[in-house]
């Protein structure tokens, strides 16, 4: 059966950083049934051959008002984001999904090793909305690492959530570099968190150069690949 691609309307638009945008948008055929961490795709009538398609992470859990928040960086010369860039109140999108299996594996018998960078903590932050609203936060770490202060996603509201939940430690990191170099940062990070303790269930989520050498430094300390979950864009 084929996904329905249905319009939505623009709701709000939010500038959540200097680089980083917040669209509100609500569905109009139908509500958008998702699980935290699944993401939608966006149709935009631009490029060469339009549609372009363009994957977003669901920012907050489902919402009774059926509505939907997609959060992007402003790519240079990203024509898909220029675009979005471009949306006010009032216009409306194509879309379809849900998709992705990005997710807490259940039962939670594990603590949770959460580890972002940038964008690739949009759909952490809507399972860990989740997890905190239905009272069920297990004992968890998050690594969030951004490419500036000022460009640290929601760093407010986990500093908060981390002084009312005592399970939750948040570890923020501001790195400029290469891949290589944001990798290596981020590895001196997590090296005490998996050295000599209990598996914990990595979730990852950032771009490819990011996840994968993660992902492959986990293994190498013993993780099989298949209890390392992961997120990719580019």
């Amino acid at each position: 059966m084929a996904e329905l691609t249905q319009p939505a309307t623009v709701l709000s638009v939010t500038d959540l950083t200097p680089h980083v945008r917040q669209l509100v948008v609500l569905p109009k055929i139908q509500r958008v049934l998702f699980q935290p961490g699944q993401w939608v795709s966006l149709q935009l009538p631009i490029g060469v051959k339009p549609p372009l398609n363009r994957a977003y992470s669901m920012a907050e859990p489902p919402s009774p008002a059926r509505q939907l928040t997609l959060v992007f960086d402003r790519v240079p010369d990203g024509i898909g984001s220029s675009y979005l860039y471009g949306l006010q109140t009032g216009d409306e999108l194509l879309l379809s999904g849900p998709y992705g299996n990005f997710a807490v594996p259940l039962p939670l018998d594990r603590d949770l090793l959460f580890i972002s960078r940038y964008t690739g903590l949009v759909p952490i932050h809507c399972i860990l909305k989740q997890l905190a609203a239905s009272g069920a936060l297990p004992q968890s770490i998050l690594i969030a690492v951004g490419p500036a202060e000022d460009e640290l996603l929601y760093h407010d509201e986990l500093l908060a959530l981390a002084a009312r939940h005592p399970s939750f430690q948040y570890m923020p990191v501001a790195v400029i570099g290469t891949d290589q170099e944001v990798v290596e940062a981020t590895v001196k990070l997590l090296r005490p968190l998996v050295t000599g303790r209990p598996k914990v269930t990595p979730l990852l989520s950032g771009v490819k150069g990011f996840v994968r050498p993660l992902r492959t430094y986990l293994m190498e300390r013993g993780y099989d690949r298949k209890e390392v979950k992961t997120e990719t864009y580019n």
